[in-house]
């Protein structure tokens, strides 16, 4: 958590607060109410300037989104209270997390909103001005031109901690209109373990199961390590905004990778790798499910264009365990240690290529064109493997169609007793049941006798049951 301390107005706002806080007290005002340190806490609401509050500059609403731009965010670092960057958490605010270049719907609704029924839900300050919950509002109020927000005033010994614990208490609440994007809600979550809180009670906080906590470790933990893989000797990397709208594709790769894993983990690893450089191309998440974990062998590796093979670094080396000389452990094998090295080339690749800052003109062409050739290369083995589903499928679907029958014939069975001895069986429907079953199996029996002129039992039982000859 950061310490960003006080605002350089804090005691001149402090002391408009307590006056109008005796105001509101004296005249019994409105109130809202909040959880303070594990308890209930009321609080008075009053009216104050906006522009004279602060925009948090901690908020979890836009700390992925912060990044974005260096120059700004070390200007929030540097300097939090300034103008520089009070206006860039408010540009922030506007716009949608994944994709900070258009504005925000739901910011657009807001301000509608606001523009029509005036502010509904006070937000919470803190007694310096810092803005706990409402800093969207604010903004919004200010781009309308309002010169007023409400707000419910938190106590004189409010500490950072406080205002970060009730911003996620408020922001948890199922009432919220515009929720935090998967990447900061992960960024929140993993803070509040840090502070050596326990699973269950963050999934608790959360509204979650802590099955989905879990996987959320693991995805944000995936994240993390792609973009340490990302990083180039120049400084490029990719940011954790880059992975905001693949939220629903990591979420299948945890689950599908998770199944593997129990049974063969280089498998496992195999099929993450795919996925992950193909969340890189932005494929679908259909296309994804496509690659399973021979994906790189069957589909890719001799289609693979000269600049994306790495044949330097897949070579099954044995590990060394430091300080037992005769120890080693096994080396990933070669198919899973290539499709991590071409992940890793197309994590550098997709770094690069989006960070003009650190690269040169040259650097840059460089990654896009690695970019596109792997996108090419990735369409085919896409296309064969979507090709050899759609084979599998139909090769499947005819014995599958057969079992589900039988074990609905079965459950028939079991059901026939028991509606028997409760004199239950309308008899007349089952007559008619059986010859549609009947007419069914002689159709079947029809088809499969022109086919195997030398039938197996299987079918053979199939023919004399229906009396095809």
């Amino acid at each position: 958590m950061s310490n960003f301390g006080i605002p350089p107005k804090g005691e001149e706002i402090r002391g408009v607060i307590e006056q109008r806080l005796k105001q509101a007290m004296r005249e019994n005002g409105a109130k809202v109410t909040i959880d303070w340190r594990g308890e209930p806490r009321h609080l008075y609401v009053i009216k104050m300037p906006v522009e004279m509050l602060y925009l948090n500059p901690d908020t979890h609403r836009i700390r992925a989104q912060r990044t974005l731009d260096a120059d700004r965010n070390r200007a929030i670092e540097e300097n939090p209270w300034g103008q520089e960057a009070q206006q860039y958490l408010h540009d922030l605010l506007r716009q949608r997390p994944a994709n900070p270049d258009q504005t925000d719907p739901d910011y657009t609704a807001l301000m509608d909103e606001l523009d029509d029924a005036g502010q509904r839900e006070p937000g919470i300050v803190s007694p310096d001005g810092i803005l706990v919950d409402g800093n969207t509002r604010a903004a919004a109020l200010i781009d309308l031109g309002e010169q007023i927000i409400k707000v419910g005033v938190l106590p004189d010994d409010t500490s950072r901690r406080d205002i970060n614990a009730v911003e996620l208490s408020l922001q948890l609440r199922k009432d919220r209109r515009r929720d935090y994007s998967y990447i900061n809600r992960l960024i929140a979550i993993d803070e509040e373990l840090s502070r050596g809180r326990s699973e269950s009670d963050v999934a608790k906080d959360f509204n979650i199961k802590p099955t989905t906590l879990q996987r959320d470790r693991w995805v944000y933990a995936l994240i993390l390590n792609a973009i340490d893989r990302s990083k180039d000797a120049e400084g490029a990397s990719l940011r954790l905004i880059d992975f905001e709208q693949h939220q629903e594709k990591l979420r299948e790769l945890h689950r599908d990778y998770a199944t593997l894993a129990k049974t063969d983990s280089e498998a496992a690893n195999r099929l993450l790798q795919s996925r992950l450089a193909m969340v890189l191309l932005d494929y679908p998440k259909t296309s994804l499910r496509l690659a399973e974990s021979d994906f790189y062998s069957r589909y890719l590796e001799s289609r693979l264009p000269d600049k994306l093979k790495n044949p330097a670094s897949v070579q099954e080396e044995e590990l060394g365990v430091p300080g037992i000389s005769e120890a080693v452990l096994p080396a990933k094998s070669g198919d899973s240690a290539a499709a991590e090295a071409l992940t890793s080339q197309l994590l550098r690749a997709k770094a690069i290529a989006g960070d003009k800052e650190y690269g040169t003109p040259e650097q840059v062409a460089e990654a896009s064109s690695i970019m596109k050739h792997a996108r090419t290369t990735f369409d085919i083995a896409v296309k064969l493997a979507g090709q050899n589903a759609e084979l599998v499928k139909r090769q499947t679907a005819v014995p599958e169609r057969l079992t589900d029958a039988a074990d609905y014939i079965t459950q028939c069975g079991n059901e026939f007793s028991e509606a028997r001895a409760k004199r239950a069986l309308d008899d007349e429907a089952f007559d008619d049941a059986l010859i549609v079953l009947r007419d069914s199996l002689e159709t079947l029996a029809r088809r499969a006798g022109r086919v195997y002129p030398a039938p197996g039992e299987g079918v053979a039982w199939l023919l004399e049951a229906a009396r095809i000859r």
